[in-house]
């Protein structure tokens, strides 16, 4: 095998790896839970920073403040959150988890996204620059610059802060 061949073996593996580990994972949390991976994950950085504004919240969870609406209204739906408004500043509305939604918490299960999250947070910025041009590159081989965000394992669509790489796949 030519070391071309080899190489891309690998990445062809680990990419296998990489799509396994995030379904098995989103099936457990689905299993245990009965959420998918993004609204566990809401919950739980809901939990490690409450009560929380849905913009912080946002920018915690790396999603639109418009796609995390979407997610508080489903889980909301299940009495896991509530909102409360701010008493001096009615416009303010903060995020919390009920008694339902901290138990649930308690004996839930990783989650993908936050795995993520976390070991991105641990990588320097050079490794995160290579990290970044090699994903946008995957993106173009597969023809997919202008395709929407899907949340992982997801059906939700995560609103781009920066329209700039929606349009053209590419950071200003």
């Amino acid at each position: 095998m030519s070391d071309k061949s080899l190489l891309i073996s690998n990445i062809i593996d680990n990419f296998r790896r990489v799509f396994q580990i995030l379904n098995e994972q989103s099936k457990k949390v689905e299993r245990e839970t009965g959420l998918t991976g993004p609204q566990l994950w809401t919950i739980k950085t809901i939990n490690e920073n409450s009560p929380v504004r849905v913009s912080d919240l946002a920018n915690k969870l790396y999603l639109h403040p418009t796609t995390v609406i979407g997610i508080i209204d489903r889980l909301e739906k299940q009495s896991l959150v509530k909102r409360c408004r701010d008493t001096e500043d009615r416009r303010v509305v903060w995020i919390e988890l009920t008694d339902k939604g901290n138990n649930l918490v308690k004996s839930a299960p990783e989650v993908a996204q936050g795995l993520l999250v976390a070991g991105l947070k641990e990588i320097s910025m050079s490794s995160l620059t290579k990290i970044d041009r090699s994903m946008r590159l995957l993106v173009k081989i597969f023809g997919a610059q202008k395709t929407p965000p899907r949340l992982i394992l997801s059906t939700e669509v995560n609103v781009p802060k920066n329209t700039d790489i929606k349009k053209s796949g590419k950071h200003k």
